[in-house]
């Protein structure tokens, strides 16, 4: 009865008919507008809490080599970005480098998404393109507060806001490792805090340029809670091209190095100290990117996974427990792998299936320089090791130091050879500002365009060499070493592991000398060599088939 009364009483009022009805018309209508200017008043009032908006870009920049094997995703983005969300912000990544885009592109996306902030990060090549970025976006919105950080920024402050002196388009930038100094900024900067309270950061004030305290290194137990931005990625982009239908993934199971190489920067960047995640922490990661974003390979991002054997043997342990299926690529150091001869087979059997050991040079005076602290004899070693147990082997050798000849690098390549990796780059020796080779090399130094440091263009003039010569060096060793491999392959057993090896290394090459700065650089040098051509069309007809 009550309903019916109610339902009643609103069709009454609906009509119209009686100046009681008129009266009742009149208060609903002031109700309404009361209402509505209630919701307008408080659409301003949550408008000034509406979460602000971020944007990481990754810089536009292409080295060649690196970007043949896969499009890898950026892992450091991906923690920034969990960062970002801690500080209750609106979070974008667009991952430029990825998807082949220019500044043209990310302009376009910048003002789609209209963000409050811009970050980028820099390595030393990657740097003038990071800095167009950020000034391209001070351009479209003055008030967009642009960040920087990686590791040329992180040590070469002065030169980098000298950089950006006339146009003033540097707001802060992030020293070190930079997820909890990015939460600290973004608090400090949406309660309008103390910016020289927050430590690990710079920024001007005035003609001044101040440098608050370092932060301190994250904790084991902070690492393995830092929040990852996962789902913010494309996962369409990243791709493992030696794998067909790969989705490539990538984790950090530890970060730092507490060894002494002098052209490293990495240890520098992590005050030579090393710090790991749980080997739970990690299967956590590996089966969130398995289960949620269909990875099956993955890329193990730090410099020294191995370091401390029980904790890595834990983790192989795990890994072949669960069986996930998962491909893992990585990189260590000799010892570590004279060290676990008795467990490289845990190593395959948990899927690691290519690992990349930095020998550097083939002679002791060279890696005595290097501060390697390994014996030629070790690298050798190592790498057989790996191959005995099936696993693809990576290296490289560094060339063009003040002191190199032709004959030196000859005798490289010979030895280089002798080694008998599965890949070894030929890598021209880029004097980082910030390496502590660097003021040994300074004298040597004919290029400036930071572009141009990637361990691919020549930077050094030796005493005896002009640039020209170690650029033609450079090919003519990655020419020679891979049709000596081609031979070698011809004799690869014919068993599952071995067929899975040469399968591997086949589409590696050919990917190689189709798509890498090995074809432009010979086809600026001369005709492509004959039996690099017979080759090719050999592998065009396989896959015809």
């Amino acid at each position: 009865m009550r309903r019916q009364r109610s339902r009643g009483t609103q069709a009454n009022l609906g009509s119209g008919k009686s100046p009681v009805c008129k009266i009742a018309r009149f208060l609903i209508a002031i109700l309404r507008l009361l209402t509505l200017s209630c919701g307008v008043w408080y659409f301003f009032a949550i408008g000034f809490d509406m979460p602000k908006k971020i944007l990481f870009i990754t810089p536009p920049f292409h080295a060649g080599v690196v970007e043949v094997a896969g499009r890898w995703m950026p892992l450091h983005m991906a923690y920034l970005a969990g960062a970002a969300r801690s500080a209750r912000l609106e979070v974008k990544i667009y991952d430029a480098m990825t998807k082949g885009v220019g500044h043209k592109e990310i302009e376009e996306k910048i003002k789609e998404f209209k963000p409050h902030y811009v970050a980028a990060s820099a390595i030393t090549c990657t740097l003038p393109d990071a800095l167009k970025i950020l000034e391209n976006a001070k351009k479209i919105n003055p008030k967009i507060i642009t960040l920087l950080g990686g590791i040329h920024p992180t040590f070469m402050i002065d030169e980098v806001f000298n950089l950006s002196k006339s146009v003033d388009f540097i707001d802060f930038i992030i020293r070190g490792e930079g997820e909890k100094i990015l939460l600290e900024l973004l608090n400090a900067l949406e309660k309008n805090l103390d910016l020289t309270s927050v430590k690990g950061i710079a920024f001007r004030k005035g003609r001044d340029i101040v440098k608050t305290t370092e932060m301190p290194l994250m904790t084991s137990e902070e690492l393995d809670n830092l929040p990852k931005a996962f789902d913010l990625l494309d996962w369409n982009d990243y791709t493992y091209f030696i794998m067909p239908d790969s989705r490539l993934g990538a984790i950090d199971t530890s970060r730092g190095c507490n060894k002494e190489c002098t052209f490293c920067s990495q240890r520098k960047f992590w005050r030579e100290q090393w710090r790991a995640r749980t080997p739970e922490s990690l299967l956590k990661d590996i089966e969130t990117l398995k289960n949620d974003f269909n990875v099956n390979v993955i890329l193990l991002t730090d410099d020294y996974p191995t370091y401390d054997r029980q904790r890595w043997e834990r983790f192989l342990d795990l890994i072949i427990e669960r069986n996930l299926g998962i491909y893992f690529l990585m990189e260590t150091r000799v010892e570590d792998i004279l060290r676990d001869r008795d467990i490289l087979p845990k190593y395959r059997k948990a899927g690691i299936i290519h690992i990349y050991v930095g020998t550097e040079a083939v002679d002791q005076a060279t890696l005595d320089l290097f501060k390697k602290g390994v014996k030629t004899e070790d690298a050798k070693e190592a790498l057989r090791l790996l191959a005995e147990n099936n696993i693809i082997t990576e290296t490289s050798m560094i060339l063009g130091l003040p002191d190199e000849t032709k004959e030196s690098i000859e005798r490289t390549l010979k030895l280089a050879t002798l080694y008998n990796p599965d890949f070894c780059h030929f890598l021209a020796i880029a004097p980082w500002p910030y390496a502590d080779m660097y003021d040994d090399l300074k004298a040597y130094i004919q290029v400036k365009d930071y572009k141009r440091y990637n361990l691919i263009d020549p930077i050094i003039k030796p005493k005896n060499m002009t640039l020209e010569d170690i650029d033609r060096a450079i090919v003519d060793c990655y020419r020679r070493f891979y049709m000596g491999r081609l031979h070698e392959l011809m004799k690869t057993p014919k068993t599952p592991d071995g067929e899975f090896k040469k399968n591997y290394l086949l589409v590696s090459m050919k990917l190689m000398m189709t798509s890498s700065f090995l074809v432009n650089k010979i086809g600026d040098l001369g005709k492509m060599p004959e039996e690099v051509e017979k080759y090719l069309k050999r592998l065009s007809a396989k896959d015809a088939k």
